[in-house]
């Protein structure tokens, strides 16, 4: 692991999912930076969750903090007494999240990021005091009508906060093209796809091997979706309905009323449904439980909040959808007290699913080659970058339009980090 260094110049791609630190050495080589946890294998990734919870020490009650595997280890020891944070990066730009009450604290989306990061940077050894980093920041943040500027400013100030004195923003698909680039022998306009757990987005740009460390952006496009989106789309089609979404209740004898559908908006995003534990929401749900049209389903709805079940849930979720990158169809299989799933799904119900999302894709294509003023015959090759560009689907949309020969992968989890990087030994 690399000392303090004041000299030491990072890229640090922090997403939805996951987090990644790379490491710019001077002669322009990079090393991703790699987390051990106790008894998890060592990994290039960090899953970008925070866990507290409290412990007595002597007489007093001291509060604990968990990020990545060791934060899944703390929550599932004792779910009832602890707190998970998910998603952190998906509010960014939204306003109406500013603050959550973590135990007798009350800790603001920059302090909480903040604490993540100064774990992060403990886990690989790295003072962020002095430290050069370059942080990627999506083309559109996530969200129901995102603040850019908020967004940024945020991100920004989260970095500062953990103790990074020298922070640089830089286009996440820009950093992943950069990687993509230390293969290229001669100029080449490039659109690079960067599919990560809440944003996606593309960008062109124009590389030049011969002026080292040029990158021209011609064009940037980017949609607030991406694999969280798809993980919501299995979870809202077969998974909702088992826990009461389309049943009915009635207040004081009259006519029958929906669920609260705002419940089940929370479920499919499974950054919201540890929000969902809160005494009011509780209450408010046993109350619909004395009159709803089938109490078993809600009932198991109320067992998984109760229980913060939520990682467990889209554990099973994310691995069908994984498998269907592999296989035409797979079975769901996920089980809490008296509620079972087992539920076949096909590639083709899955893509029929998520249709609406590839036309979103399919339409920031377009605006990042209007933006940059190119036809699809100018660009040379195709970048894909993410968890989500093994989905066959979303593979198709770029080999039908480019051609396969036109469209390359690769370093699928840490190419935007170490783009970034590159960039910071550039810089």
């Amino acid at each position: 692991m690399p000392t303090p260094d004041k000299t030491l110049k990072l890229g640090l791609d922090f997403g939805t999912t996951n987090s990644v630190v790379v490491l710019a050495h001077p002669d322009g080589k990079t090393e991703t930076l790699r987390f051990t946890f106790p008894e998890h294998p060592t990994s290039d990734t960090c899953r970008t969750l925070l866990c507290f919870w409290q412990e007595e020490v002597g007489a007093r009650i001291v509060q604990q903090e968990a990020i990545g595997a060791a934060a899944i280890d703390a929550y599932l020891e004792d779910p009832a007494d602890s707190r998970m944070i998910m998603s952190m990066k998906s509010y960014l730009a939204q306003k109406s999240f500013r603050e959550t009450q973590v135990f007798s604290r009350r800790l603001s989306l920059e302090a909480l990021i903040a604490h993540f990061l100064a774990n992060l940077m403990k886990a690989v050894g790295v003072n962020p005091d002095g430290v050069h980093v370059t942080v990627g920041r999506p083309v559109e943040f996530a969200g129901d009508f995102p603040d850019d500027a908020l967004g940024e400013q945020r991100l920004r100030d989260s970095f500062k906060a953990a103790g990074f004195s020298h922070v640089t923003l830089a286009w996440e698909p820009e950093a992943a093209g950069w990687r993509f680039a230390q293969r290229l022998t001669e100029p080449t306009t490039i659109l690079v796809g960067d599919f990560g757990g809440g944003t996606s987005d593309f960008s062109v740009m124009r590389f030049d091997p011969a002026k080292p460390g040029h990158a021209e952006p011609l064009g940037h496009a980017g949609v607030g979706i991406a694999g969280d989106q798809f993980d919501y789309r299995i979870i809202n089609t077969v998974i909702a309905p088992l826990l009461g979404r389309d049943c009915t209740y009635r207040v004081m004898g009259g006519e029958p009323l929906p669920v609260p559908i705002e419940w089940y908006a929370s479920l499919g995003r499974w950054h919201r449904l540890a929000l969902m534990r809160t005494p009011q929401t509780l209450r408010a749900m046993e109350d619909v439980a004395r009159t709803v049209s089938d109490p078993a389903k809600l009932r198991a709805l109320i067992d998984l909040v109760q229980d913060q079940q939520g990682q467990a849930l889209y554990r099973a979720v994310g691995a069908a959808k994984s498998a269907l990158s592999k296989a035409d169809s797979t079975e769901l299989c996920f089980q809490h007290r008296e509620f079972h799933v087992k539920h076949t799904i096909t590639r083709a119900d899955f893509e029929s699913w998520i249709a609406p999302d590839l036309l979103q894709f399919d339409r920031a294509v377009d605006q990042a080659l209007k933006n940059a003023g190119l036809p699809a015959s100018a660009v040379d090759r195709v970048f894909l970058t993410g968890g989500t560009s093994f989905v066959p689907a979303v593979r198709r949309l770029f080999t039908d339009r480019f051609g396969q020969e036109r469209v390359d992968t690769g370093g699928e989890f840490v190419s935007v980090a170490e783009g970034l990087a590159l960039m910071n030994g550039h810089a």
